[in-house]
């Protein structure tokens, strides 16, 4: 149905301005019921767009500031794929400061997800130590050698609790920031990790210690490597991870 879906959230509903969004989304502002909205337009499966959908209504419902689904005149959060959200407003953060009260928001809702259920047809970072492919990931397709190393990386972190991760907090883009709160947006890549995973911010204003931060740094870089592969910015990703 593509962008016709958009009449389900009501006769005046339209589409605005083309907005930047990830390479597998189509991501618009619109219009519903008179106020500006996020239309994201993908070809995610249903079952992916209701875990999506559940955890963003539950984090709102919890007290954060996340894009809440906007339903359809018949209630429904999602229809061919897409998804209609909240407009947030808000500045990306600049000063280590502003990346503090990022990690901040990250660990609540860490503590938010624990003993969450993975997103459906994804893989954790310890999955993929024993299986080689998950939604984007498919290790099959990378150098041996290197699937070896994103590997021990990944090993490094095995056995720790696991909590939704909101998969790319260290794009400025995907934080809207105003001085009484912090938003996190774009939650097409969220999945159940480990939470370190999230925590590998600029200036390392998570306060990481040392070991703790290149455990993470070389975990995250590892999954980056293997999700966006192969493009330029995945090879450089997995040149970063080193032998262990």
């Amino acid at each position: 149905m593509g962008w016709e879906a958009l009449g389900q959230w009501g006769k005046s509903a339209a589409r605005i301005a083309s907005l930047t969004g990830g390479v597998a989304n189509d991501v618009w502002s619109v219009r519903v019921d008179g106020q500006i909205a996020v239309g994201r337009l993908g070809s995610r499966t249903d079952a992916d767009l209701a875990w999506e959908t559940e955890l963003l209504l539950h984090l709102a419902r919890e007290g954060m500031t996340v894009p809440v689904p906007i339903p359809t005149t018949d209630g429904r959060f999602f229809v061919d794929g897409l998804v209609v959200m909240k407009y947030i407003e808000g500045e990306p953060p600049k000063t280590r400061g502003d990346w503090r009260r990022v990690a901040d928001t990250l660990r609540e809702l860490h503590r938010l997800t624990q003993g969450w259920p993975q997103r459906p047809g994804w893989r954790s970072s310890a999955d993929l130590l024993h299986v080689e492919t998950g939604t984007r990931i498919n290790l099959a397709a990378m150098p041996y050698e290197g699937v070896i190393r994103c590997r021990a990386a990944w090993a490094r972190l095995a056995g720790r609790q696991t909590c939704v991760v909101h998969g790319n907090p260290n794009n400025p883009g995907n934080v809207r920031m105003t001085a009484d709160r912090v938003a996190l947006i774009d939650w097409d890549e969220s999945h159940v990790d480990v939470p370190d995973l999230d925590l590998v911010l600029p200036e390392n204003a998570a306060d990481l210690d040392d070991g703790a931060y290149d455990i993470a740094a070389q975990a995250s870089a590892a999954w980056e490597a293997a999700v966006c592969w192969r493009d330029e910015y995945a090879v450089k990703r997995l040149a970063e991870v080193r032998t262990v």
